[in-house]
């Protein structure tokens, strides 16, 4: 076998390299690394000072070709940060976590964070995320009635499933929790294994992230048992009169049946083995919040203190962070987030507030609830400083998993996250910056929220690996196996429609235009890359049967039920299943392999088994002579197409085909993508 010297180094953080994967402090653990057979004179693992000469060990004598070193070396309570000094004729060759380099990193070091683990469920778990409102109706008695209640610039206003949506904020279309129970059997037969559900707390908005009672579910996604009260005149602006949103969202028995209604969701999801992950938004809150009662909703409510923004003697008085100048009764001179005024920003030098969210961490996942973890929203902004954020999520990560060991903490985070990442903070990430983004440029050229069109990035696949390699370093290994790949979400245009190459928003083109010259072809491609990338491939609801979208507030349309596309959905249960199936989709070794021009080539490997995703974003069939001799399973190996996804459609259609001396020969079709399995 002929093979590249350098192209044979490999090593990761994955259980094929290190054992064990996650050690705890005390704990010895074994590296290794691979190199070519006898192409190296000796290899040293690099630790600051520390020097550790590597041994060569046994390695499979049925695989010819690759020599192995190992060291071991016994964890302290630091994280361990390391790189590979191999001599390779002669000369030092650096690998770290973006492969060969011409230079020491720190960023790119590989690293282990004893004591660290992330759930083993959400190790490429199938996540789905599910903005409520727009998912189901399946109560229509907790709709929220046009005129409830008031809110910035005018009314709520009840719409019915199928219209447009006007302004966003106000308009609710009545999804709610009993419509996601509902929809559990389709959710498990599309292959889905965790939801991921965007704000579920009392608040007057349909997306949520204004929440008014962090301690209770909303009963508009709820129950509403008692129903009393009047909406309000239609050139009414005082919340104080609208009684009937208020008796909906104080009223003690209301409040019960909405939290008991979560409980049976998270019961009927793990009846059906899947996940529940709620959405904490704990930077700040809402004006309409108890604590603040901007709106006075509370003011006169049965059995709730006096806001801060009503009495400066509230209990929630130090919650908030107030300016000179205000004064009270009714003092609206508090700091918000980005100065929006319905956003107070919450004051975590008031060690009352700080307890009480930790407390309401673990609340949540704990019985009767049962959630299986959170998701953070804008986490890096939260506290007045970066020492009470990281004080704060540490905390916040102890409260969490005394409670609920098994759950999950993700967060909203855009750059370099790994200062929430050394193992006491954050589980992992949102990932923008070693998923969505890079993969978005590469097919579509598009910026993820549709305002920027880079013709240049189009099918340039050293960009895409350059971004990949650079952003995932920044992960160590159970961070990056657990990190949410999303391809749209409520926050960015949705990714068929990124494929129409259009730049703007709904206000200036209208939503017509969204889906208008789409192309399901790039649409599968990304999902096939998706689906057999390390992370957690994570669906955006209604992704999966063709919805469109621009920016917010047009990505927040309703699921199309009746009016599914049928092969799109097909499609994705198709490579769900696939990746369900293969155990080096969800745990094994990243390969990135040569490929010509426009396409992108990689392997997953775990052990012995491996699967192969080739992506030719070309308007060409491309053919590809890739170097399978790197995934070091030997050569000669038989390999299994599994599926194939072109201009046209897809299928799963059974094909095998051999390489010769490590060299698989095969033709990528035109904007279409491959996946093998030995």
């Amino acid at each position: 076998m002929n093979y590249d010297k350098l192209q044979a180094l490999f090593s990761d953080g994955t259980s094929n390299y290190i054992s064990p994967a996650e050690p705890k402090p005390g704990e010895e653990v074994t590296i290794r690394f691979r190199t070519g057979h006898k192409s190296a004179t000796s290899v040293i693992l690099v630790s600051g000072e520390e020097r550790l000469p590597m041994s060569l060990g046994l390695f499979d004598r049925n695989v010819k070709g690759f020599d192995y070193y190992s060291v071991k070396k016994t964890m302290t309570e630091d994280t361990f940060r390391y790189y590979f000094l191999a001599i390779i004729d002669g000369k030092e060759v650096i690998y770290d976590a973006g492969g060969v380099e011409e230079e020491i990193r720190e960023d790119m070091m590989f690293r282990i964070h004893p004591g660290f683990s992330t759930p083993e469920w959400a190790k490429g778990g199938i996540f789905y995320q599910i903005y409520v409102d727009r998912f189901n109706n399946g109560d229509k008695s907790n709709d929220v009635l046009t005129d409830e209640y008031h809110y910035i610039n005018g009314h709520s206003v009840h719409k019915e499933w199928n219209e447009k949506i006007d302004t966003g904020l106000l308009e609710h279309y009545g999804g709610d929790l009993q419509g996601v129970i509902d929809k559990l059997d389709y959710l498990k037969d599309l292959g889905v294994e965790v939801l991921y559900l965007n704000p579920i707390f009392i608040s007057p908005s349909n997306h949520k992230y204004d929440t008014a009672d962090f301690d209770h579910v909303d009963p508009h996604f709820g129950v509403i048992v008692n129903d009393e009260g009047e909406l309000l005149k239609k050139e009414d602006s005082d919340n104080s009169k609208a009684t009937r949103f208020i008796k909906r969202v104080s009223d003690s028995e209301n409040l019960a049946a909405s939290d008991a209604l979560f409980a049976k969701l998270t019961e009927e999801a793990h009846k059906r083995g899947m996940k529940v992950i709620l959405d904490g938004v704990f930077n700040h809150c809402g004006s309409f919040n108890k604590w603040m009662d901007a709106e006075r909703i509370y003011e006169n409510a049965e059995g709730y203190e006096k806001g801060a923004y009503v009495s400066e003697d509230s209990p929630y008085h130090d919650y908030f962070i107030w300016k000179d100048g205000g004064k009270w009764p009714y003092n609206g001179n508090y700091e918000a987030w980005w100065d929006y005024e319905t956003l107070p920003k919450l004051n975590y030098n008031s060690k009352a507030l700080y307890d009480y969210i930790c407390r309401i961490g673990a609340k949540w996942v704990s019985a009767p609830y049962n959630a299986d973890g959170w998701r953070l929203d804008v986490a890096a902004d939260l506290g007045s400083d970066s020492e009470t954020n990281h004080r704060f999520w540490a905390d916040f990560r102890k409260s969490v998993k005394e409670a609920n060991p098994n759950a999950i903490i993700l967060a909203e985070h855009y750059g370099d996250a790994s200062a929430w990442l050394q193992g006491k903070e954050w589980d992992t990430v949102m990932n923008y910056d070693a998923f969505m983004e890079p993969l978005t440029w590469f097919l579509t050229g598009m910026e993820k929220h549709s305002d920027e069109y880079k013709e240049e990035l189009v099918a340039d696949k050293d960009a895409f690996w350059k971004s990949m390699k650079e952003y995932s370093a920044r992960f160590s290994t159970p961070s990056l196996l657990t990190a949410m790949n999303e391809l749209s979400n409520h926050d960015h245009s949705r990714f068929l429609t990124r494929t129409t190459r259009k730049v703007g928003r709904v206000e200036e083109l209208g939503s017509e235009a969204a889906g208008e010259g789409i192309s399901t072809a790039v649409m599968r491609e990304a999902v096939t890359v998706q689906m057999t990338w390390p992370g957690a491939p994570t669906l955006y609801y209604g992704d999966e049967v063709g919805v469109c979208g621009f920016t917010d507030p047009d990505n927040r349309r309703v699921y199309p039920w009746g009016s599914e596309d049928k092969e799109m959905l097909a499609f994705h249960k198709a490579i769900i299943a696939l990746h369900r199936k293969r155990k080096e989709l969800r745990t094994g070794s990243l390969i990135p392999l040569s490929s010509p021009i426009g396409v992108i080539a990689y392997g997953r490997k775990l052990g012995k088994k491996a699967t192969l995703t080739l992506v030719n974003n070309m308007p060409v069939d491309m053919e590809v002579k890739l170097p399978v001799w790197m995934l070091g399973n030997g050569v000669g190996k038989k390999y299994i197409q599994r599926l194939i996804t072109d201009s046209e459609g897809y299928n799963t259609r059974r094909r095998t085909c051999r390489d010769k001396d490590g060299i698989l020969t095969i033709v990528v079709p035109k904007t279409g993508g491959i996946v093998l399995c030995n």
